[in-house]
């Protein structure tokens, strides 16, 4: 597996993928065959999580956020796009006013979250960047570290916490670190 090699990683451009590990190549033609990002480029889509980070592990699925203006449009365009892939189902969350998708394509899951907030400012965008940060600046065997504690069974941010000795909410206490 490569590791991230440069803080001028774009993001917001997934051929970025073309030249990472074998898995970020396969999600590149994943999401190029099948038009993923296009089919949600009303809503500013980026692909976010572990995977662009190349610190996935085996069931890691593939996220996307989204800016979502209109939750009604942004329903219909993922059942008219998405409700035929295996295991599709649109769900709510409330609390964050967020909807998101969950569906297969191919061997892998996807998440599509959408908020009614920039896809620049959401959590999951923010803590990406900042983990990055952290990965370029900490080196590979942080990177595989990180890993390790992703194959134990901690979630991203809750695995970044625990090696940089971060106490507190791990989603909360990273967010403080890009200050």
């Amino acid at each position: 597996m490569r590791s991230v090699k440069s803080p001028t990683v774009d993001f917001l451009d997934i051929t970025f993928l073309k030249l990472g590990s074998k898995k970020q190549q396969k999600v590149y033609q994943i999401l190029v065959k099948h038009k993923i990002m296009e089919k949600l480029s009303t809503f500013n889509p980026i692909l976010v999580g572990t995977i662009p980070l190349n610190i996935d592990i085996e069931n890691s699925d593939i996220d996307i956020i989204c800016c979502v203006r209109q939750k009604n449009q942004f329903i219909e365009a993922l059942v008219c796009n998405f409700q035929n892939m295996k295991s599709f189902k649109v769900t709510e969350n409330d609390a964050l006013n967020a909807t998101k998708a969950n569906f297969y394509i191919e061997e892998f899951e996807f998440e599509v979250f959408g908020q009614d907030l920039d896809s620049l400012q959401q959590n999951a965008y923010q803590h990406m960047i900042i983990e990055h940060k952290v990965l370029v600046e900490k080196g590979e065997k942080f990177r595989q570290e990180i890993v390790k504690l992703k194959r134990q069974g901690l979630k991203t941010e809750p695995a970044f916490a625990k090696l940089l000795g971060l106490v507190g909410n791990p989603y909360q206490e990273l967010l403080r670190l890009k200050r």
